[in-house]
């Protein structure tokens, strides 16, 4: 599990040195990665911030936030489309990464940050979304049970290298039952995404499927 005392300059710093030994990696600096959040705050005025999760944030924010409500946000899809070979993943046995790509909807859940807390928090958000610039912030429209809100989230970089589109269904359900880090396992990863799901009534059919499929292909005496 992440902690946002794993959130600092001096950690990020380490994480992208120990990718680095492996192989290149692309990573923002930290000044990329602070233009990055001011810009996006600069259209956000001076109230509480939503932000919509639909991965690990379910399960593992790490940020601090006053209260959350099931949400869904219009005009991106959950897809695991994101590969990695750090986090859940190695060289050895990478994983793939669920992120938002474009069209249709997501349901997940909409976390409210205080006013008071929204640049601690962002900067929390910064450094454990935006390491790589494999997403993008954007503003989202995300509709809870309290009405419609605009928000945070973030969304695949179609341009990234790792960025993959149209990965054959095989090599999806392979990468998901073989990818493994320091993070622990790709496996968990989508069993967890799945669990919190379930938590707000949310069956999202793409991962039960691929839970399915990975539990069949990949038995529990087969988990590393």
């Amino acid at each position: 599990m992440l902690k946002r005392e794993d959130f600092t300059p001096q950690r990020i710093d380490e994480i992208i040195a120990e990718a680095r030994r492996h192989g290149p990696y692309d990573a923002m600096t930290h000044e990329e990665r602070e233009e990055s959040r001011q810009h996006f705050l600069s259209a956000h005025g001076e109230d509480g911030l939503w932000v919509f999760g639909y991965g690990s944030l379910l399960w593992n924010p790490a940020f601090h936030f006053e209260k959350s409500e099931p949400a869904k946000l219009y005009g991106y899809h959950r897809k695991f489309c994101l590969r990695l070979s750090i986090g859940r993943g190695s060289p050895e046995n990478p994983d793939l990464m669920l992120a938002l790509d474009s069209g249709g909807s997501c349901n997940g859940r909409a976390f409210y940050v205080a006013k008071k807390d929204v640049e601690s928090e962002t900067k929390i958000l910064w450094m454990r979304e935006m390491l790589s610039g494999a997403y993008k912030a954007n503003w989202c429209k995300i509709k809870t049970q309290s009405g419609m809100k605009q928000g945070l989230t973030f969304v695949i970089n179609r341009q990234h290298r790792r960025y993959i589109k149209g990965l054959e269904l095989d090599k999806t359900i392979e990468l998901l039952g073989t990818g493994i880090g320091y993070l622990g396992s790709c496996r968990e990863y989508l069993e967890n995404t799945i669990d919190h799901l379930d938590e707000i009534n949310v069956k999202d059919q793409y991962l039960h499927f691929l839970r399915d499929q990975v539990q069949m292909k990949f038995p529990i005496s087969q988990k590393k």
